[in-house]
C-alpha cells in the first residue's frame, strides 16, 4: 500500500514537473491568428477577400448537409464573382476517418487546387487540415504526420467558415481524425494549421437542431472550462475563457431554444472562438482524453462525449480548482464574490450539471460496455498524462469509477461479474453454503462536385 503511494506521489510529481515545463515553453510558442470576420454574411466577405488573393483553384470541404442546404451559395457566389474557380468535396461524416481524408487528398491533386475552404463543424475543418498537411508531405501517410510538428513543408493555406458554435478548430492548431482500423483519434499539431482567415456567419447556423446545437456548445464550454482549470492557463487564456463562459451562460440555452436568434447564434460563434484561442495555449484535460476514447471505439459525437463527462471531472478535481471554478461562478453570473470560493465552486458545478438537463443532454453514454471500461481508461490516463496540464492526476482505477458513472442504467444495474475462482471455491464449504456467489454477469463514398 505504501509503496503504491509513494508511486502515485512520485508519478503525479514528476508529471507536473515535465507539464510545467512544457506550458513555459507553449506560452512562448508563436502561434499565429487568424483574421476573423464576425456578422451576417461574413462568408460572402470571406470569399470576396480570397478571391482577391490569386488563388488558381480552391477546393471546398465539406459535408452533405451544408452542401445540400445550400450554405455554400454565399461564399461560392463571392468566388465566382471575383474570378476564382473552385471544386467541392462534400463527403465529410463525423470523425471523418482516415480513408475518407485520403479520397480528399487525391481529389484535391486531382483538381490542381492550390489552397482549401472549410465548411462545417469541427469535422470538416479538422478534415481540411489534415489534407493541408498531406498534400504538402507527399512522402508522409497521415499516421506519420500524426503528432507535433511532423511535417517539413508548410501546409498549404487554408481558409475556415464554421457552421456550428463548438469546436473553435477555426483558430486551432490540430486536426483530430478517426482511425478507424485502431478504433482512434489521431492529432496532427502544428502552428502553422491554423487557418489564415475564418468567417463566423450567424446565418449559417440558424438552421442547426437543437441537439447539435448543445452538444456543440457545452464542447465549447468544456474548451473554456479546461482550459481555465489548467496548469498552462496565463492571463491572455484566462481573458478568452472566461468571455466564453460568459457569453455561453448567457446565450446557449437561447441558441438551443430559438436556433433562429441571429443574437445568440452570434454571440455562441464568438464564445467558441475565445474558447479556441484559450485552449490553444493552455490546453484541455482529462474530459477531452476521456471524450477522444468515446469517439475513437463508438464513434459518439465529440461535444456530446464531452457534455458528459464535463461535471464528472469538475467534481473529481474540485479539491484543486476550488478558486478557480469560484471566479467561473461568478463570470457566468452563478453567484457573487461575497459568497465565499466553496459555495461558488459548488453552484458552479450546479450550473454546469442544471445547464446540461436544460439542454437535454444525458447523463450516461449509451454505447458504453462495462467490459471497455479498463482500456478506455487506460487510453485515457495514457493521453491525459503525456500531453495534458490536468490540475489533479487520477489514477487509472479513478478514471474507471469515473467512466462506470456513465454506464447506461441496463449496464450499470446488472449483476456484478463472477467472483474470482478462490472466492467462488470459498463459497462452496459447508460454511458458507448460505451465501451465493454473485452471478456472471464502407467505407463512405465521397461526393464531388465542380461549378455549374
Amino acid at each position: 500500500m505504501i509503496s503504491d503511494l509513494l508511486s502515485d506521489s512520485f508519478r503525479t510529481t514528476a508529471l507536473g514537473a515535465a507539464m510545467k515545463g512544457a506550458g513555459l515553453a507553449v506560452r512562448f510558442l508563436p502561434i499565429p491568428q487568424p483574421t476573423i470576420l464576425v456578422g451576417p454574411g461574413a462568408s460572402a466577405r470571406l470569399g470576396q477577400t480570397i478571391a482577391g488573393f490569386g488563388h488558381g483553384k480552391i477546393l471546398i470541404v465539406t459535408d452533405s448537409v451544408v452542401s445540400k442546404l445550400g450554405l455554400l451559395k454565399d461564399l461560392t457566389d463571392a468566388l465566382t464573382a471575383g474570378g476564382t474557380q473552385y471544386v467541392v468535396f462534400d463527403a465529410i461524416t463525423p470523425d471523418a476517418p482516415i480513408p475518407l481524408i485520403e479520397d480528399g487528398i487525391e481529389f484535391y491533386c486531382a483538381n490542381g487546387c492550390d489552397a482549401i475552404v472549410a465548411v462545417g463543424g469541427g469535422s470538416s475543418m479538422d478534415a481540411s487540415k489534415a489534407i493541408a498537411a498531406a498534400v504538402s508531405n507527399p512522402g508522409k501517410s497521415l499516421r506519420e504526420l500524426a503528432g507535433y510538428f511532423k511535417g517539413l513543408s508548410t501546409p498549404v493555406k487554408i481558409y475556415a467558415v464554421p457552421t456550428t458554435a463548438g469546436t473553435g478548430s477555426e483558430v486551432t492548431v490540430a486536426a483530430v481524425i478517426s482511425d478507424p482500423e485502431r478504433q482512434a483519434k489521431l492529432v496532427i499539431v502544428d502552428t502553422r494549421l491554423v487557418p489564415k482567415m475564418a468567417a463566423l456567419d450567424p446565418c449559417l447556423m440558424t438552421g442547426l437542431p437543437p441537439p447539435i446545437t448543445a452538444a456543440t456548445g457545452i464542447d465549447a464550454l468544456t474548451h473554456a472550462i479546461e482550459s481555465f482549470i489548467g496548469k498552462w492557463a496565463n492571463p491572455y487564456t484566462d481573458d478568452m475563457a472566461l468571455s466564453a463562459v460568459g457569453l455561453i451562460f448567457e446565450n446557449l440555452r437561447v441558441a438551443y431554444s430559438d436556433g433562429t436568434n441571429l443574437a445568440a447564434r452570434e454571440k455562441m460563434a464568438l464564445a467558441a472562438t475565445y474558447a479556441g484561442l484559450a485552449f490553444t495555449r493552455a490546453n484541455v484535460g482529462y474530459v477531452h482524453a476521456i471524450a477522444h476514447q468515446f469517439g475513437g471505439k463508438y464513434h459518439t459525437p465529440h461535444g456530446l462525449a464531452n457534455a458528459i463527462m464535463l461535471p464528472l471531472v469538475l467534481k473529481y478535481s474540485l479539491p484543486a480548482v476550488t478558486e478557480r471554478l469560484a471566479v467561473l461562478a461568478v463570470r457566468a453570473k452563478l453567484g457573487k464574490e461575497s459568497e465565499g470560493d466553496d459555495v461558488l465552486a459548488q453552484k458552479f458545478l450546479d450550473g454546469v450539471v442544471q445547464l446540461n438537463r436544460d439542454l437535454g443532454i444525458p447523463s450516461f453514454l449509451a454505447a458504453l460496455k462495462k467490459s471497455d471500461i479498463p482500456q478506455l481508461a487506460e487510453a485515457a490516463c495514457r493521453e491525459a498524462h503525456t500531453g495534458y496540464p490536468v490540475p489533479r492526476y487520477m489514477t487509472q482505477a479513478q478514471c474507471e469509477d469515473l467512466i462506470r458513472q456513465v454506464l447506461p442504467p441496463e449496464a450499470a444495474a446488472k449483476a456484478p461479474e463472477a467472483p474470482p475462482k478462490k472466492a467462488a471455491a470459498a463459497a462452496t464449504k459447508p460454511a458458507a453454503a448460505s451465501r451465493k456467489p454473485a452471478a456472471s454477469p464502407k467505407k463512405p463514398s465521397p461526393r464531388a462536385k465542380k461549378p455549374d
